[in-house]
């Protein structure tokens, strides 16, 4: 009975309070790609920062001040991939699994360690604009965030909250939780195989393009390169041109379109 009422009691919460006209609108102009949403989407993703906003705590790094057109200029962003997911705050249950959100004012070098197949253990550096870790705080560079750029498709705040989607079932391979019945798949296996296979043959031509233009100077593909590293990234890179520029992300990557569109629940 309990279980059942708080089930009932979150489906029905509502905002706290409401968000100013004038933050809300300085947030579309920051970002002028939500700006192409339905208005029924625009309201829904108002509604969904703010509970957004209301769940999450923001800390500046390095004396960074978060202001509040910061913050909600990152949650509207973080909650798009999301948006469709549910009534209510529902969509935020996928993000249930960390509170903290780490603003730093620029790119941060972290120190890495891996273990070669022979057991040694190798130190080198690594320049971060953002980072998503299961059950973990999300980190996220403030001037990357202000670079954002439909042009390029690059989004650094959709790209470490579609890791977050990834890392739902703690396993960062490109492929979110799905379940029977996605793109009339008759389980949850053939729909993550479906998934797979359809990503995997976009990210390996991705791949080869990209070390085309590096190795032999040929034409640089449109996304950003950091996408041929490995078939997780390839999957954030994608989502982050899917949503800042569908037109043409479905003109460079027609097999993904049909299958972020079912994903996503895009309705266009």
């Amino acid at each position: 009975m309990w279980a059942w009422l708080g089930r009932l009691m979150r489906r029905e919460r509502r905002p706290k309070t409401g968000l100013p006209d004038a933050l809300w609108q300085q947030t579309l102009d920051a970002c002028p790609f939500l700006g192409e949403l339905p208005a029924s989407d625009l309201a829904r993703l108002r509604e969904l920062s703010t509970f957004f906003l209301e769940d999450k705590e923001f800390h500046g790094a390095q004396g960074l001040l978060i202001t509040d057109a910061m913050a909600l200029t990152i949650a509207a962003q973080a909650c798009l991939p999301v948006l469709h997911f549910g009534p209510g705050d529902q969509p935020l249950r996928w993000y249930d699994d960390f509170v903290g959100i780490v603003l730093h004012p620029d790119e941060v070098v972290a120190q890495r360690e891996v273990v070669d197949e022979h057991g040694v253990v190798h130190h080198y550096e690594e320049t971060l604009a953002g980072e998503a870790m299961h059950e973990g705080p999300v980190m996220l560079s403030w001037h990357d965030v202000t670079a954002a750029s439909s042009e390029t498709g690059y989004n650094v705040v959709i790209h470490e909250f579609v890791h977050k989607l990834d890392l739902r079932d703690g396993m960062p391979d490109g492929c979110p939780p799905l379940t029977k019945g996605f793109m009339g798949q008759p389980s949850a296996r053939a729909a993550r195989s479906h998934w797979l296979a359809t990503l995997q043959t976009a990210y390996e031509a991705f791949r080869e393009a990209v070390i085309k233009a590096e190795r032999f100077g040929g034409a640089p593909p449109w996304l950003d390169p950091y996408g041929a590293e490995a078939i997780d990234e390839f999957f954030a890179v994608s989502s982050e041109a899917y949503f800042v520029n569908r037109a043409r992300f479905g003109r460079e990557f027609d097999s993904l379109l049909p299958l972020f569109d079912a994903y996503y629940q895009a309705r266009r």
